[in-house]
């Protein structure tokens, strides 16, 4: 049985810490990374609502790396919106940038009350392509 091992970016957050828990975790061939908010290096939210997405995709982006992934490794998307509706243009021009093509990774957008202070959240399954 694989034992799961946790991941982390180089630049890790304070978040981490602050509340107990990895960034990622490899188990097999796959990588299960923690929901990524636009946080700054201390933890702290990005003010404008599309800058906090693109940080997200940022601080996604540099998980993935620590666990020997890409964004094309990505099979798996959850994103978590506090104001779905007034959000969602915003959120699809940045969506967009990152994924301008196909193939996409299947997607599932929630909307929610609270984010501890965040506005956008994403977590995703990647395969890690050289874990076989």
């Amino acid at each position: 049985m694989t034992r799961p091992e946790p991941v982390y970016p180089a630049e890790r957050h304070a978040l981490y810490d602050a509340h107990g828990y990895a960034a990622a975790i490899r188990s097999g061939d796959l990588l299960f990374v923690s929901g990524q908010v636009g946080s700054r290096a201390d933890g702290s939210p990005e003010p404008d609502y599309k800058d906090q997405v693109r940080q997200a995709f940022a601080n996604l982006r540099a998980t993935l790396q620590a666990g020997g992934c890409t964004l094309e490794d990505i099979v798996d998307v959850t994103t978590f919106h506090t104001d779905p509706e007034r959000q969602f243009e915003a959120f699809m021009a940045v969506k967009t940038e990152v994924f301008p093509r196909p193939p996409y990774p299947n997607w599932t957008a929630v909307g929610v009350t609270w984010l501890a202070g965040f506005d956008f959240e994403i977590k995703v399954i990647a395969r890690i392509p050289d874990a076989a």
